[in-house]
């Protein structure tokens, strides 16, 4: 019987009134001591707590949570259940206890994790949304000013995309220890989610004051990391005052987030307070990507084409694909407007898709073998199954991989170059050309030239439509033109619009150009005749301006 106890997790304790008869190995571990040394004993030498002691034996079979005091003096959680039995043809008490540290420290740690962040230690969503309501209570009642900072790392993403998750978690730790340390007494710095932190600066007498901590926040921002570089990550800060920019959490909130917004369309690694234009330009986005959603699924997308043309014969080459959209109350929506939207919310992605089918099933529709140009953003370029994507919408639509031409900017290639490199040497693979677009106006041109796979490069309109009123953006185009014959690449200018412009090109020997003169972008139903005939005619302006050059 004496195994048996024992053997018991739980500290049992045979007692005869209140006096203890004999005790488990259990017991005597929890008190420290041996079990000759408590035999003999009461109760109340381990179970300080009268009151519970009495309600032990008054409610037999009920678990009590109480104190254990060991041989140390130091007290145990424990819970206690009390049982009788006949012991050598008397009655005694039975009492099992046991351990609760491990479940106190467990409900303590959920207790944390419910309220804190569990990377940065850092007060949660949950715990910063009870703040700022108790914070609006109180400043509402003394009727003072409150400030809501909301901070958003910049280049956060590509620090995961190109040194891992580790690396990025290990500089959210370093950011939120030093965001802290920026901190003045009373102020709340809590992690909303993913790379978004506010903070919380109640008694706010002068809106200064919050231009002094977003400021001092921005020049001491740092990270230990090693092997980021420290350019690669700033943070914007966006600020909202209580009472004056909202008066509970959502409005406070959404005031700070539009200032968030113009911080970071403004330059990134800068503050901005809120303004009330600011609040109706925020809810003018997000009304545009609610519709955006829902614009495939409508059918109000639409694409139109214009001709990229031989600049020596002015026959048409191909088409470069661009893409339009009609709201059924605000019209034509630029996409000056709209595809900035899309890429910033990911809905790029299933819009580029539709694109590049659409694109394709009208391609292989034409008589003759022209190219379709389709402009392919940095977030479909990296995404995983584009190239199987393409490979598929390839033989979906029986257009051969030879007439399909991907262009992207530079921006695809700073974002993520290695993966990039991959999938531009995967889309070769399936006999896809490949363009650099918008060429010159990006970070690091002739490099990308020599370590990517480029068939083709498109002089940026900026530089054609200058080069005679720009004596620099002649010598940049010319620059460009000798570097493509060099590297054996053609060249195509973008945004012609003037005889003179192609003159320009063409005494520069410039193979292929593209712009108004050629034609405006409009649906492929306006240019049958250059898709179903033998040899393209050209537009009339272009056959006037080929016919005058010298």
């Amino acid at each position: 019987m004496r195994d048996l106890t024992d053997a018991a997790v739980e500290g049992l304790v045979l007692c005869d009134g209140d006096t203890i008869m004999t005790v488990n190995q259990s017991f005597a571990r929890l008190t420290g001591l041996k079990s000759e040394q408590i035999v003999g004993q009461t109760l109340a030498a381990w179970i300080p707590d009268s009151s519970k002691r009495d309600k032990l034996f008054a409610s037999l079979g009920q678990a009590i949570e109480t104190d254990l005091r060991n041989a140390d003096g130091t007290l145990l959680p424990v819970e206690l259940i009390a049982r009788q039995i006949n012991y050598n043809g008397a009655p005694h008490n039975v009492v099992a206890f046991r351990d609760l540290r491990d479940r106190r420290n467990a409900e303590a740690q959920i207790r944390y994790l419910a309220h804190h962040d569990p990377l940065t230690g850092l007060d949660n969503r949950a715990s910063f949304d009870h703040r700022l309501d108790r914070e609006i209570r109180l400043h509402r009642r003394t009727k003072r000013q409150m400030a809501l900072l909301c901070l958003d790392l910049d280049g956060f993403k590509e620090v995961n995309d190109l040194y891992g998750h580790a690396t990025g978690d290990r500089l959210l730790q370093d950011i939120a220890k030093h965001l802290s340390a920026a901190l003045g007494d009373g102020q709340m710095l809590a992690r909303l989610g993913g790379d978004e932190f506010a903070i919380i600066a109640p008694h706010v007498t002068d809106p200064a004051q919050v231009g002094i901590l977003a400021d001092t926040i921005l020049k001491n921002l740092k990270w230990d990391e090693e092997g980021v570089p420290s350019g690669l990550v700033s943070v914007s800060v966006g600020i909202a005052l209580y009472p004056s920019d909202g008066k509970d959490r959502t409005e406070l909130l959404s005031s700070a987030d539009a200032a968030l917004y113009r911080a970071k369309t403004e330059g990134k690694g800068i503050y901005r307070f809120f303004e009330a234009a600011m609040g109706a330009q925020i809810r003018e986005r997000r009304s545009i990507e609610h519709d955006l959603r829902s614009a495939v699924a409508n059918d109000e997308l639409s694409l139109v084409y214009q001709p990229q043309a031989q600049v020596d014969t002015g026959e048409v080459n191909g088409f470069e694909v661009l893409l339009r959209w009609t709201h059924p109350t605000r019209g034509n929506v630029p996409p000056s407007i709209f595809i900035q939207i899309a890429e910033d919310s990911g809905l790029i992605l299933k819009i580029g898709e539709w694109v590049m089918r659409e694109a394709c099933r009208e391609a292989a529709t034409w008589m003759r073998p022209l190219t379709v140009a389709v402009n392919v953003s940095a977030l479909q370029l990296t995404s995983d199954g584009f190239v199987d994507f393409v490979q598929r919408t390839l033989k979906e639509t029986g257009l051969p991989p030879e007439r399909l031409e991907i262009e992207i900017t530079e921006t695809a290639l700073i974002r993520d170059p290695n993966r990039a490199l991959l999938m531009l040497q995967k889309l070769k693979g399936l006999g896809v050309n490949i363009a650099m677009d918008d060429f010159g106006t990006g970070y690091s041109s002739l490099s990308n030239l020599r370590a990517f796979p480029f068939d083709k490069i498109k002089i940026d309109r900026s530089f054609i439509q200058a080069v005679h009123t720009n004596p620099q953006a002649a010598a940049i185009v010319r620059a460009v033109l000798g570097l493509g014959r060099g590297l054996g690449l053609p060249v195509i200018a973008e945004g012609v619009e003037t005889s003179e412009e192609l003159r320009f090109l063409g005494l520069e020997g410039c193979a292929e150009a593209q712009g108004y003169l050629f034609g405006r972008p409009a649906p492929i139903k306006e240019f049958v005749p250059l898709i179903s005939t033998n040899v393209a005619t050209l537009p009339r302006p272009l056959r006037r301006a080929t016919a005058n050059r010298p």
